[in-house]
């Protein structure tokens, strides 16, 4: 299985940035975000079913941040919009067999982890 996560990046308060992270070998049932920001701990940030019939997000995520798939090369993405300097982490794409029907997503509930990309938002 692979989880390869890219497009984080420095960028200014108010700006967007699209992240992406192809994922190959394996059936998954659902998929999402996660990210962690210097000292703390790794927080969810979104997640989908892999049909995207459910989706959920974290509150801070909510009306800024947006996931989705495209079908065709399983590209996973989170569009981050209006961003803010407490927006700055590394961020994790992950992937999970089990079944998902947009719920808040524990860390022991992804099967598998992507290598994080940076995002850095200054204000």
């Amino acid at each position: 299985v692979q989880l390869q996560a890219s497009g984080g990046g420095l960028v200014q308060a108010g700006d967007s940035l699209r992240l992406s992270c192809t994922a190959s070998g394996h059936t998954f049932s659902g998929y999402g975000w996660f990210r962690q920001a210097p000292g703390k701990e790794r927080e969810f940030v979104a997640g989908r079913s892999w049909r995207g019939e459910y989706s959920y997000y974290a509150e801070s995520a909510k009306g800024r941040f947006a996931i989705s798939r495209d079908n065709r090369d399983n590209t996973l993405y989170l569009q981050m919009n209006s961003l803010k300097p407490e927006d700055t982490a590394v961020y994790y794409c992950v992937a999970r067999i089990a079944d998902y029907r947009g719920r808040y997503l524990r860390a022991g509930d992804v099967d598998f982890w992507g290598q994080g990309t940076l995002v850095t938002v200054s204000s």
